[in-house]
């Protein structure tokens, strides 16, 4: 361990889970069941033709995407993204741990990483 990690360097990412990602194969279906089972209304888009977004009465979100229905067997779709104020120093601070890196930053607000069991994670700058 380096000298700055044994100094309690301060993380830029927050101990707060975002939003978790399920899998879906219909995402006009699934938002429908999700939002029935939930006492909820559908009340907004369906982004990018593949994901929605219910938000959760603790702030946090459970995002339906059907994009990574197939991926999901694979473990190459993230299982939830922490939050991050910044992005860039936060990717900098995972690549300074060590920590695999397996996407740069897309879309200037979001990368994916992998924990030491292979699970896929993301951090995302909301």
């Amino acid at each position: 361990m380096n000298e700055e990690a044994k100094k309690g360097k301060q993380s830029p990412i927050k101990h707060n889970i975002g939003a978790t990602f399920i899998p879906v194969k219909n995402i006009e279906a699934a938002r429908d069941w999700y939002c029935d089972i939930l006492g909820l209304e559908p009340d907004g888009d369906i982004l990018f033709g593949h994901l929605y977004v219910i938000p959760l009465a603790n702030g946090n979100g459970l995002v339906l995407d059907s994009k990574i229905y197939p991926q999901r067997s694979t473990g190459d779709a993230p299982l939830f993204h922490f939050d991050t104020e910044d992005i860039q120093q936060s990717y900098d601070f995972l690549n300074e741990k060590g920590v695999h890196i397996t996407s740069d930053i897309e879309h200037g607000h979001f990368f994916h990483f992998k924990d030491p069991y292979g699970n896929a994670l993301m951090v995302c700058q909301c």
